[in-house]
C-alpha cells in the first residue's frame, strides 16, 4: 500500500466542562465513550487509522488526552470533571493550534473537531489560553482560524440554542457544521453523541472517496447530497418502471392516500418525502430523487451518502435545489404533509 492511501484521521473532541455540565457529567463520559467505540469499529471495518484527541475547558482548556490510537483509547470517566465558565473561544483556538503540530508525513491525514457547549462564551479572555486577546480579539482570531484552514480540516460545534448558532456563525464555524442539541437532559445528550455518530459516519465513508474535509457535516443539502457525491457512494438509479411518484395535496394517512390513488399498498414500498427534522430507525432505507429528471437512487449506499449510523438517528432537510430526500415508512397510519411528494416502490 502506498502512503498516499494510507488514510488517517484525528478526531477530536472539545468538551465542555462548565459547572452548568455537572447535572450530565456522567453522560458525557457514556456518549464520548460510545463515540470512540464507535470509531475504533469503523476504523478497523473501513481500513482507516484513527487517533483521537480530548480536550476538556471551563475557565482553562486542558487537553486529557492527545492524538492516542482509537484502539487503546481509555475511558473519559478518569478526565472529566465539571466546573467553572465557558472558555469557548480559547478552547476552540488551542485545540486546532495544537492540533495544527501534528506530524502529517506519509498518508493523508485529515482533521474532524467536535466542539461541544451548552452555553455561551464568557471567559475565554481571562484564561491564560486566550493570550492576552480581548474578547473582540478573541472572536476575529477563531474566524480567522476557520477560514484559512487547509482542505483536510473539518471544524464542528454543537451548541444549545438558536442564539449559540448565531454566535457559532460569528466565530466562523461553518453555517452546516453547526447543530443544535437540547442541554437541558441526559436524551438531548443521548441525541447529540447521534448527532455525531452520523457526522463522523459521513466523514469516514468521504476518506473512502478522496474527500478530505467538509464544510456540511450536519447537513443533508446540497454540500452533501449532489451528483458528484452521489457517484462516489456508488448509487445506481432505480429503473424508471420500478416506481411511481404521487403528489400529495392534503394531509392523509399513506395508505389511505395510496389506494385513493388506485395503488395496491404494501407493507415497506412507499416512502415519504423528508419535510421535518425526525427520526429515523437503523432498518429504514433511504432513497434520493432528482428534481429535474425524477430519477430516483435507493440501496444501502443511500444511507451511507447521509452518513446515517446503524442505530436511530435524527435528520433533518436542508435546502437542496436539486436533490430530495423520501424514508421508507412502514407505518399505515403515517400522516403524510401536504405539497410534498410520495414515492411508490411498485415493484418488489
Amino acid at each position: 500500500m502506498s502512503g498516499s492511501q494510507n488514510y488517517i484521521n484525528h478526531v477530536a473532541l472539545v468538551l465542555d466542562a462548565s459547572a452548568s455540565m455537572s447535572h450530565l457529567s456522567r453522560k458525557v463520559v457514556e456518549v464520548a465513550d460510545q463515540q470512540i467505540a464507535y470509531l475504533a469499529r469503523r476504523s478497523q471495518e473501513l481500513d482507516q487509522e484513527t487517533r483521537v484527541t480530548v480536550y476538556v475547558f471551563s475557565n482553562q482548556v486542558e487537553c486529557v488526552i492527545y492524538d492516542k490510537d482509537v484502539l487503546r483509547m481509555p475511558s473519559l470517566k478518569q478526565h472529566y470533571r465539571a466546573n467553572g465558565s465557558t472558555a469557548l473561544l480559547a478552547a476552540t483556538l488551542k485545540s486546532q493550534r495544537e492540533l495544527a503540530q501534528t506530524a502529517q508525513l506519509y498518508g493523508d491525514h485529515s482533521f474532524l473537531t467536535f466542539v461541544l457547549t451548552d452555553g455561551q462564551e464568557n471567559t475565554s479572555h481571562r484564561s491564560a489560553d486566550g493570550l492576552g486577546k480581548t474578547p473582540q480579539q478573541l472572536v476575529q482570531a477563531v474566524a480567522d482560524l476557520a477560514r484559512t484552514q487547509e482542505d483536510n480540516w473539518t471544524l464542528a460545534v454543537l451548541v444549545p440554542d438558536q442564539m449559540g448558532k448565531r454566535e457559532a456563525m460569528q466565530y466562523g464555524f461553518p453555517k452546516e457544521n453547526i447543530a443544535i442539541w437540547d442541554a437541558t437532559s441526559t436524551q438531548g445528550l443521548e441525541e447529540a453523541g447521534q448527532v455525531i455518530q452520523e457526522a463522523t459516519e459521513k466523514f469516514m465513508i468521504g476518506r473512502t472517496k478522496g474527500i478530505r474535509g467538509s464544510r456540511a457535516v450536519f447537513s443533508t443539502g446540497a454540500d452533501t447530497v449532489n451528483k458528484d457525491t452521489i457517484k462516489a457512494a456508488g448509487l445506481k438509479p432505480a429503473d424508471s418502471g420500478s416506481y411511481t411518484l404521487l403528489d400529495v395535496d392534503r394531509a392523509e394517512t399513506i395508505r389511505t392516500w395510496i389506494v385513493d390513488s388506485g395503488h395496491t399498498y404494501r407493507t415497506g414500498a412507499a416512502f415519504y418525502q423528508l419535510s421535518k427534522s425526525e427520526k429515523v430507525q437503523a432498518r429504514k432505507q433511504i432513497a434520493v430523487l432528482e428534481k429535474k429528471t425524477d430519477r430516483v437512487y435507493t440501496g444501502p449506499q443511500a444511507r451511507a451518502l447521509l452518513g446515517l449510523p446503524d442505530t436511530e438517528v435524527r435528520v433533518r432537510p436542508d435546502h437542496n435545489a436539486e436533490f430530495t430526500i423520501f424514508i421508507q415508512s412502514t407505518s399505515v397510519n403515517r400522516k403524510l404533509v401536504p405539497q410534498t411528494r410520495l414515492l411508490l416502490m411498485t415493484q418488489p
